[in-house]
This record gives C-alpha cells, sequence and structure tokens, in this order.
C-alpha cells in the first residue's frame, strides 16, 4: 500500500545553492528598500550602530556595478553588499553586508563577501580594502580572505568616507577620540603585502 505524503517544502539549506550571488545593476534597485530595513533591523538587534545610507545611494551603488545582491530561485531578496572607492582610488570599502533573516547560517554571507571582494580586486586590483565592523561574523570572513586589524589612521583619510559615519548612533565615540577608534573593528587587506595578490 502506497501512502501519497505531500511534498514538503526544502528547508533554506537546501536550496542555498540555487541562490544567485551577482553584480547588481539598475533593474535591482526594486529590493533597495528592503536592504535598508534589513541593515537598519538587523543593527538593532545587534544593539550596534550602522551608518544609514539612502536609497538613492544605494541605487547609484547597483547602477554603477558596485555591489553584489543575492536573490532566490523565485527572486525574493536573500542578500547584498556594496563596494566604494576613497583616497583617489587608493582605498575601497566593502559596506553593508546583510543576509536576509531566514538565509542566515548556510554559508551565504561567506559567498557574498567573496564575491563583493573578487568585484573590488577586479575593479581596483592595487586598491588596499577595508572594512569597519563591530560583527564577529564579518571580522572572521575578512580574517579568511586576508584582511588584518589596523588601527583607524591606516584607513583612508578621505573626507567623505568619514562623513559616511555620522549616520551612526555610536558616531559620537568617535568624534571624542578625535577619529582614532570607534565602536567598529577597522580591517585592511593590502595587494602589495599580500602573498597571494602578487
Amino acid at each position: 500500500m502506497t501512502i501519497n505524503k505531500e511534498k514538503e517544502e526544502p528547508t533554506e539549506a537546501e536550496y542555498i545553492d540555487n541562490i544567485d550571488v551577482m553584480v547588481a545593476d539598475a533593474s535591482h534597485e526594486a529590493f533597495v528598500d528592503i536592504i535598508l530595513e534589513t541593515i537598519e533591523a538587523a543593527a538593532r538587534v545587534r544593539g550596534t550602530g550602522i551608518a544609514r545610507r539612502s536609497h538613492e545611494y544605494i541605487a547609484l551603488k547597483m547602477k554603477e556595478g558596485k555591489a553584489i545582491i543575492a536573490l532566490t530561485g523565485d527572486g525574493d531578496f536573500a542578500g547584498f553588499t556594496y563596494i566604494e572607492s576613497w583616497g583617489n582610488k587608493q582605498y575601497v570599502a566593502t559596506s553593508g553586508l546583510i543576509v536576509a533573516d531566514r538565509f542566515r547560517g548556510v554559508g551565504l554571507a561567506r559567498r557574498i563577501k567573496a564575491a563583493s571582494f573578487a568585484l573590488a580586486r577586479l575593479r581596483w586590483p592595487r586598491a588596499k580594502l577595508f572594512s569597519l565592523t563591530s560583527g564577529a561574523a564579518v571580522m572572521k570572513m575578512n580574517t579568511a580572505l586576508g584582511y588584518v586589524p589596523v588601527t583607524f589612521a591606516d584607513l583612508t583619510d578621505d573626507e567623505s568616507f568619514w562623513r559616511g559615519c555620522e549616520g551612526c548612533v555610536n558616531h559620537d565615540v568617535l568624534l571624542r577620540t578625535g577619529r582614532k577608534y570607534c565602536i567598529c573593528t577597522a580591517m585592511l587587506y593590502d595587494p602589495a603585502k599580500h602573498p597571494l595578490s602578487k
């Protein structure tokens, strides 16, 4: 006797490989609001600050080909990050890495981070890549890619980058310390010092 069972929905881990991680473009602007909401919600849960970005800013990163987006086969938002050059393209920051709640813990953030790293290295091969983060998971991913912890003095002195921190709830710490340190950890990948990049 055969018993008909309803087909169970696959778990997130079972179809994580079917998520497309790609360079975003103008066609992905429809996802900007959910990206911003997801970033802010994650910051609230962690109780940490985050530099706020506008809809227009994130949409521009997509149009310029400076963002990575992850989408399910059904077209649902799964994750995001973007890159930006500073200091006459001598430095590149990877920012805003976020994974939607239901896709966390299955390796998607690593795929997104690796894609943004590859994109940054392709566009600016001689630039130093840096990251400011308060998240242990991002620090671990950065370390695996060859980033090392550094002082804030080792980062770009481009004022337009530092103005981006003004939207963070911890900005007063940055100001009080003369921009020497904050809640975030500074990490740097210097291609000139990394054996795999030569």
